[in-house]
């Protein structure tokens, strides 16, 4: 066994010791007093089993710690202490055995960046997400037990690993170090939130940047136990051939003027992003309304029938004439050419013997792009989980591209609503649905809470008719380009 021994030397006077590869296999500190000044400490390439309990009590303003390529199990109790180091800011021990990661970690208050990579552990412990300085995380080459973190910590960005760590990963925070419900999630918040009051400046610019992130998760098909499948049938080819489709989760439009607001986003992305509705077109729909798996097809003017938005049902063919007829008196009353409302789009019809509509389970048509929706999915102040479909005749990309705008808009939506207290009525028959659905906590957007919960975006998978996959969204690639302030966690 080789002894480390620290001594004044040139090296320690340059606040920087590195007897790496040295062999060591436990490291004795024989002048504890000099390693007092020490800043930088490089250990690697030795068979280190274990690190001195001493080593933050003799070192305390290591910056610094390389323990890289050795055959470290675990960590001292002691490194993790609070206030044990308060400056470091780098941890390296890639390449070891270690087994567990400790919660107390997040006892490090000024680490920025931490590489575990290579080595046995099989959980990260949520508290890591409490390190307020964290930028850089690398923990390749472990097999954790959750698989969805392990495709993370290989190909994702630190933000957002971090996040998915924050509000309790895939099942809510299972295994050792993780918040097990959301009293020890509260209590955890909380601690945050008066370390940083005690340490002020970064601490509170921190907060004040949290606030105002917005999170959106991503819920895979294989994950979603009862997910939204669109079928495509072959004819609406030669109509309107594109769809994607999405289910957002966690809306509140309950309160003054949500829904309206959500109402008039909707117009002002057909307006600009979907160029008045000749790029594309946008359908919300009532989830809880909606039975699938849907059906995109085209079908005859005749033989489309559906119940527009604040309308009686009536077939296409009639529903159009009727729009043509109001669009001329509109014309002779205004004495002008323009017009407005759903007459500005029935231009788009033209020339096309079927009508691209979408049928749910029930055989109902629920939505006549770019047209109208259905009175039978009509998005309500009660409403908190909408169906999402965005069509286009130009292509594919420019669904995706407005489906984009559409959630993190939402996203932005929910963000506002809560922060903006609004009073406001239902009408009677929506207060008698809320007063059914208040009863349960979790089923209520605008129970009491501490922060606007974040979105849930589930995968939606558009097929052709023998089930082969034709899009799926969000994909990796989507979502790919939201704004700073907003993560997102897959």
């Amino acid at each position: 066994m080789v002894a480390c021994t620290y001594s004044p030397s040139e090296r320690l006077r340059q606040n920087c010791l590195n007897p790496g590869g040295g062999g060591c296999s436990e490291p004795r500190w024989h002048h504890c007093t000099a390693a007092w000044a020490l800043q930088s400490l490089n250990l690697s390439g030795n068979r280190l089993r274990e690190l001195p309990a001493d080593l933050a009590r003799c070192a305390p303003r290591l910056q610094s710690l390389n323990l890289t390529g050795n055959c470290l199990d675990s960590f001292p109790a002691e490194l993790f202490r609070p206030g044990a180091l308060p400056l470091l800011s780098e941890l390296a021990a890639a390449d070891n055995c270690l087994r567990e990661l400790s919660p107390d970690i997040a006892h490090l208050a000024s680490l920025k960046t931490l590489d575990l990579s290579n080595n046995q552990l099989s959980e990260i412990p949520a508290e890591l997400a409490d390190c307020p300085k964290l930028k850089e995380i690398n923990f390749r080459g472990n097999k954790l037990r959750d698989k969805r973190l392990e495709k993370m910590v290989s190909g994702c960005q630190t933000r957002s690993i971090l996040e998915y760590l924050r509000v309790g990963g895939r099942g809510g925070g299972k295994g050792k170090g993780r918040a097990e419900g959301s009293e020890k999630e509260e209590s955890r918040r909380k601690r945050r939130e008066r370390k940083q009051r005690r340490e002020g400046g970064d601490g509170e610019d921190q907060d004040v940047a949290d606030a105002g992130r917005l999170l959106l998760r991503v819920l895979h098909v294989s994950e979603n136990p009862t997910p939204l499948t669109v079928r495509v049938s072959p004819e609406v080819r030669d109509v309107r051939p594109y769809i994607v489709g999405a289910v957002v989760r966690g809306m509140d439009l309950q309160p003054g003027n949500a829904l309206k607001r959500f109402l008039t986003m909707q117009t002002k992305l057909h307006e600009d992003l979907c160029e008045k509705r000749t790029a594309a077109t946008v359908a919300t729909h009532e989830l809880r309304a909606v039975r699938g798996p849907l059906l995109y097809c085209a079908r005859p003017p005749q033989d489309l029938k559906i119940v527009p938005l604040g309308r009686k049902e009536a077939k296409a063919k009639d529903l159009v004439r009727q729009l043509q007829l109001e669009a001329e008196e509109q014309r002779k009353q205004k004495k002008r050419q323009t017009v407005s409302g759903l007459h500005r789009y029935l231009h788009l019809l033209d020339g096309n013997e079927n009508y691209p509509c979408l049928v749910d389970a029930d055989g109902d048509v629920i939505s006549f792009p770019p047209i109208t929706n259905s009175e039978k999915t009509k998005v309500k102040k009660t409403t908190s989980d909408v169906f999402l479909e965005v069509t286009s005749a130009s292509s594919l990309q420019i669904c995706k591209d407005v489906m984009d705008a559409l959630v993190l808009k939402m996203a932005e939506m929910n963000k506002y609503t809560f922060e903006n207290k609004e009073e406001g009525s239902l009408s009677d028959t929506e207060a008698d649905v809320a007063a059914g659905q208040l009863s349960d906590p979790s089923t209520s957007p605008s129970a009491a809470k501490n922060g606007p919960s974040p979105l849930v975006v589930e995968q939606v998978r558009v097929v052709d008719l023998e089930g082969s996959l034709k899009v799926v969204y969000p994909s990796k690639a989507d979502l790919a380009t939201a704004p700073p302030h907003v993560t997102v966690v897959r």
